[in-house]
């Protein structure tokens, strides 16, 4: 019974601690969103309430051809780029789950640390690694080439961004799996290569599908890789929710805004369905 009351007692206060939260969670997350979704369905020239008029128009921008060729840029490097991440982030995760070393998280903490930079940083570190002249090339004496501005810019971009990401679920969902299936699994004779397949891969795929999920959203929605690795040669559908609220096209701007939300939150209630308690995300 006293430990019933003390469990009380602290999720009480937890809830507390957290209203502040909540107050800023509601204040500068919500509330934008409630606005974006009024300005959808109205036709004005900036916020002007009073010359607002009531109108469907500004949905005809889903079907236009630029809108559409960003739609189509955006889905195929975020999945082109979210497989690459799979790839080699489970080939991270997976030997680091292999490996001996004692503190493995301090390893992940380092693999971790250069997203606690700005994101701009980083991408402009890497626009002056991908031009011709770079601070490699000067040290290893040899010619470089300059790839601002491809295809090839843009997914590596991504790629480096994004990848730890999705090293952290699988490296938790691997962490999770108990030992004593993988010695039952080798004791019925089966190969490494089929225990990996048959007994591993099964039981880490909440960690893919959570960490591919962290990967594909940001690359969908993000427009700073590819205004500044692509040299706004390539268009994303973030680089045209940029560019028309900058000219003050709120509502062009509201109605990408909220179909991309609606990917968004389609791809959380996936992640839940995969992982209900949220254990490849600890």
């Amino acid at each position: 019974m006293q430990n019933h009351s003390r469990s009380v007692t602290t999720t009480h206060n937890l809830h507390r601690m957290s209203k502040p939260y909540l107050y800023w969670l509601y204040l500068f997350a919500c509330f934008p969103m409630i606005i974006m979704f009024l300005l959808m369905f109205v036709e004005t020239e900036g916020i002007r309430f009073q010359e607002m008029q009531f109108t469907f128009f500004n949905f005809s921008t889903l079907i236009e051809r630029s809108t559409l060729i960003a739609f189509l840029n955006s889905l195929k490097y975020s999945f082109i780029t979210t497989i690459v991440c799979i790839f080699f982030g489970y080939l991270i995760a997976y030997t680091l789950y292999k490996s001996k070393i004692k503190n493995k998280y301090l390893i992940l903490l380092l693999l971790i640390l250069p997203m606690w930079t700005n994101i701009l940083l980083r991408i402009n570190a890497l626009a002056s690694v991908f031009k011709e002249n770079n601070i490699i090339t000067d040290i290893l004496g040899i010619k470089g080439w300059n790839i601002i501005g491809t295809d090839l810019a843009i997914i590596l971009g991504m790629v480096f961004t994004y990848l730890p990401f999705i090293v952290l679920p699988i490296f938790t969902s691997l962490e999770k799996i108990d030992p004593s299936l993988e010695e039952a699994a080798l004791d019925l004779g089966v190969t490494e290569l089929t225990k990996f397949w048959k007994v591993i891969v099964p039981l880490s795929v909440r960690g893919v599908v959570s960490g591919s999920i962290m990967v594909l959203l940001p690359c969908l929605s993000g427009f700073a890789i590819p205004k500044i690795l692509g040299d706004g040669n390539i268009l994303l559908i973030g680089n045209i929710i940029e560019q028309s609220f900058i000219n003050m096209s709120y509502n062009i701007g509201s109605v990408l805004a909220i179909v991309l939300l609606i990917i968004i939150l389609g791809s959380i209630l996936l992640v839940n369905k995969f992982d209900k308690e949220g254990e490849t995300l600890l």
